[in-house]
C-alpha cells in the first residue's frame, strides 16, 4: 500500500515552494550564479522588515508541522529561523547574510525530505492527535516569542543608534 500526498497537500507544498523561493531565491545577479528574494531587501527596514519576514518563515515552519513531519525536523526548521533572525538583528552585515543562508529555501528541503521519505516508507500517517495539536498550538506560541524578542531587539537597536545620532 503506497501513501499518496493528498492533492490539497501538494497545493500547499506548491504554494509553500513559492514562497520560500519569493524569499529566499527570486531574483539572479546578473553573470553569476548568486540569487537572492525579497528576505534580504525587506530585511533593510529598520525594525519591522526581519519580524515581517520571520513571521512569514514561521508560517512555512507551522505548515510543515500541520503536515506532520517529525519534532525533530520542526525543531531544525526552527533553528534556521533562529539564525537567520540573530543574523538579522544587525543592520547591513544580516542582509548580506540573508543571501546566503536562506533559511525558508533550507526549511522546504527539510520538509520535502521528510515527505519523500514517508513516501519511501510507505507508511500512512496516524490520525491527528491531541498532542500533535497542541504541540503546533505551542509551536506558533513558540515562533510568536522568537518574532517578538527579535523585533524587540531591533526596536532598541534603531533607538539606541538614533540616540546617539541625535546626541
Amino acid at each position: 500500500m503506497k501513501t499518496s500526498i493528498s492533492a490539497k497537500q501538494v497545493s500547499k507544498i506548491s504554494n509553500l515552494r513559492r514562497i520560500s523561493r519569493l524569499l529566499d531565491n527570486a531574483i539572479p545577479i546578473p553573470g553569476t550564479k548568486i540569487r537572492f528574494g525579497l528576505d534580504p531587501i525587506i530585511g533593510l527596514l529598520p525594525g519591522g522588515g526581519d519580524t515581517l519576514t520571520g513571521g512569514i518563515a514561521a508560517y512555512i515552519v507551522v505548515e510543515a508541522a500541520r503536515m506532520g513531519i517529525p519534532r525533530a525536523t520542526v525543531g531544525k526548521m526552527i533553528g534556521n529561523i533562529v539564525i537567520d533572525s540573530l543574523a538579522g538583528t544587525v543592520p547591513v552585515v544580516g542582509d548580506l547574510f540573508d543571501v546566503g543562508w536562506k533559511a525558508n529555501i533550507k526549511n522546504m528541503e527539510l520538509l520535502e525530505e521528510h515527505l519523500h521519505i514517508a513516501e519511501l516508507r510507505k507508511s500512512d500517517r496516524a490520525a491527528r492527535t491531541l498532542a500533535d495539536r497542541l504541540f503546533i498550538v505551542g509551536l506558533i506560541l513558540l515562533l510568536a516569542l522568537i518574532i517578538l524578542g527579535f523585533a524587540t531587539i531591533a526596536f532598541f537597536t534603531v533607538t539606541w543608534f538614533w540616540n546617539l545620532i541625535i546626541n
